[in-house]
């Protein structure tokens, strides 16, 4: 696993022990083509990565020249390998790690309250564990929370054929993409009285 694009290119990235399958870390050839897809989107960007597991993709981000990621997993192992991937790729990472159980229904509002209240998120990955019924759940807390800029980004990443919504509140399904048995879908926040181009 290493990070595919930017000032970390080429950086290895450390992995779970194996036998760990509470970490599942998405693949390099999912990774790419999804970073392909937001490169107009990341730079200056804030990101916020729930169930962050090794960090991959906030990690992709600062790479290729985000501002700052956030990042929340429920595991203290997932923080600690977070943690030493950061390191591995920066010398100063621009970033905030939070053990939080994300599948707590008041989870967004206090991970919100530990954040400054200024701070909104272009880009939100969501990468809960497959097939446990978290990732509507997950984007409905976010799409309540109102911690989504205006036109940022949510990026799902459940198996291909999990049941998810067109719309979500005022967040808008604009593309969905299928690599082998992972399905991604990306959700633009689109708040009231603008003009709704995708």
């Amino acid at each position: 696993m290493r990070i595919t694009g930017g000032t970390a290119r080429g950086h290895n990235l450390f992995s779970p022990k194996s036998g760990n399958r509470d970490i599942r870390p998405t693949s390099d050839r999912t990774r790419e083509a999804l970073f392909n897809i937001l490169a107009s989107e990341i730079c200056g960007s804030t990101v916020l990565d729930l169930y962050a597991g090794t960090g991959s993709l906030g990690i992709e981000t600062l790479s290729r020249g985000a501002e700052l990621a956030v990042f929340v997993d429920q595991s203290r192992q997932a923080l600690e390998l977070i943690h030493t991937n950061l390191s591995h790729c920066f010398r100063t990472p621009r970033a905030s790690l939070f053990q939080l159980n994300l599948a707590r229904p008041d989870v967004i509002k206090r991970l919100k309250s530990k954040l400054p209240p200024e701070l909104l998120f272009d880009l939100v990955f969501l990468d809960p564990p497959y097939e446990k019924k978290l990732a509507q759940k997950t984007l409905q807390m976010v799409e309540k929370a109102g911690i989504v800029r205006d036109r940022g980004l949510v990026i799902v990443e459940e198996r291909k054929d999990e049941p998810l919504p067109k719309q979500c509140g005022t967040l808008e399904l604009i593309d969905q993409r299928r690599y082998g048995e992972t399905g991604l879908w990306l959700y633009r926040q689109v708040l009231p009285n603008r003009n709704r181009r995708l």
